[in-house]
């Protein structure tokens, strides 16, 4: 569609919405409620109507054409009823019955690609009793109309508080770290600090360079390698752990929260590819794509200021790429696995110090200025599809939400389209902390690797209390 007049259109489309709905490119994210009540959707139509489409002009716009070539969001009649899904499953049958059935419809549709002549966003109502709900929510959006902390923000303002609809919800503080190792004034002490962030920004620049271009990740059990995966069906699979515990292992090692999951799942995930390989010593080079969000921001900020102009925590995409190399399995880490941790801690650590991300970021830029939208999608693609795996997570809300008088029980997302064969998202809800894996189907066996991670899990947990006795 091409737009005739300039006016028509709502606003330019930004260069990362422009990578992430492109030939290349085509990602959403499903956001999944449980309710802990049946689904009444007699007000289903007025809510989406006067509470969801408000939130931001993008859920009542499409992307067009304008005559110079540039894409623009234009602003549209939203039918609502269009995008509203409630599927019809065998009536009056097991909880584990529809686990199977919902498994199966989750899955078909991350196949499913939004159409692009209405706004990009989908609304699916699950009526069943499946083992974890008595009802369940299913938001389809597509990436280019935000990332996860976006549409976390979206989500926060449709839900209330359930003990007290009054009240906001709130979310976990984020502290900055606090540097206790002396005064850094110096010139002993800030030269070198230099000197380490230019080689490793350098460095960090140049690996990315390779890995998003020339170098692929070993084949191995959890990297098919395959052609079009984004075009397959997922496995999504989740899992819960207690935020308790967790926070018990991070006081322990002295890491932060993301350090102690995401060592987790690379640990389980290693087990998982040892045991895939018969038992032998998997070696292969495996890359995970560790999000960061770049946004300068300590907690979700109202949707009112994140739309406005040069807001320190803006709407859209605002993320980038860590590649964190996989520790591989040895003796120690098998015997110790706080081993893993503190090394998968490390690299990420000095991952996040450098300024790669920017640099790559700018090289982005340069290469759709010289080359076009479409070529720099291709590249982001070649990123992913170069990787094995990619880690993303977001922080839910402290207290118990309610949408519409619909207490709700849990909540997970997952990302559909993604190129690789394995894509890990987790968020957590008031004392939980929920991993999703999205796996490719027939090629990972997701319930195993669910019982690696957890295993690993309980591997730390368990090194941790030795440690803690230890030390009493």
């Amino acid at each position: 569609m091409v737009l005739e007049k300039e006016e028509d259109a709502l606003e330019p489309v930004s260069p990362s919405a422009q990578y992430l709905n492109s030939s290349a490119l085509n990602l959403s994210v499903l956001g999944v409620l449980e309710t802990e009540v049946p689904i009444d959707d007699s007000k289903t139509i007025p809510l989406v109507r006067d509470v969801f489409l408000p939130i931001n002009p993008r859920f009542s716009s499409i992307m067009v054409i304008d005559e110079n070539g540039e894409k623009r969001w234009k602003k549209v009649e939203v039918e609502v009823k269009d995008h509203v899904y409630i599927p019809i499953f065998p009536e009056e049958m097991s909880p584990q019955f529809y686990d199977e059935y919902f498994q199966d419809y989750l899955s078909k549709l991350s196949m499913l690609q939004l159409p692009q002549s209405q706004p990009l966003w989908e609304i699916h109502l699950i009526k069943y009793p499946t083992s974890n709900a008595a009802g369940t929510i299913i938001f389809k959006i597509h990436h280019a109309i935000g990332d996860g902390y976006s549409l976390m923000g979206a989500l926060l303002s449709c839900l209330q508080r359930a003990d007290n609809p009054s009240l906001p919800l709130t979310l976990p503080s984020v502290q900055p770290r606090v540097d206790t190792s002396g005064d850094h004034r110096t010139i002993f002490k800030t030269v070198p600090k230099i000197f380490s962030l230019l080689f490793n920004t350098v460095s960090d620049f140049l690996g990315s360079l390779m890995k998003s271009s020339l170098v692929e990740d070993d084949l191995s059990p959890i990297r098919s390698g395959d052609i079009g995966i984004e075009f397959r069906p997922i496995a999504p699979t989740t899992m819960t752990f207690s935020l308790g515990q967790i926070k018990q292992i991070k006081a322990t090692l002295g890491v932060t929260i993301n350090d102690v999951i995401t060592g987790a799942i690379l640990l389980g995930t290693r087990l998982y590819m040892q045991e895939m390989s018969k038992g032998s010593s998997d070696h292969s080079n495996c890359t995970a794509l560790v999000m960061l969000n770049t946004r300068m921001f300590r907690s979700y900020q109202s949707i009112k200021e994140m739309v406005k102009p040069k807001a320190e925590s803006p709407w859209g995409n605002h993320f980038a790429f860590l590649h964190v190399q996989l520790p591989e399995l040895v003796a120690s880490t098998e015997l110790n696995p706080i081993e893993f941790i503190r090394k998968a801690q490390q690299i990420i650590k000095r991952k996040r110090s450098s300024l790669a991300v920017y640099l790559t970021a700018a090289f982005i830029e340069i290469v759709k200025k010289l080359k076009g939208h479409e070529v720099a999608a291709q590249y982001i693609h070649k990123t992913m599809v170069n990787a094995s795996m990619t880690v993303t997570n977001m922080i839910g809300p402290v207290e118990k939400m309610s949408l519409a008088n619909h207490p709700i029980k849990g909540m997970y997302f997952a990302v559909a389209g993604n190129p690789q064969s394995l894509n890990i998202t987790i968020v957590s809800y008031v004392d939980k902390l929920r991993v999703t894996l999205g796996a490719e189907k027939g090629f990972i066996d997701a319930q195993k690797l669910k019982s690696c991670i957890e295993e690993a899990f309980q591997m730390i947990l368990r090194s941790v209390a030795c440690e803690i006795q230890q030390k009493n």
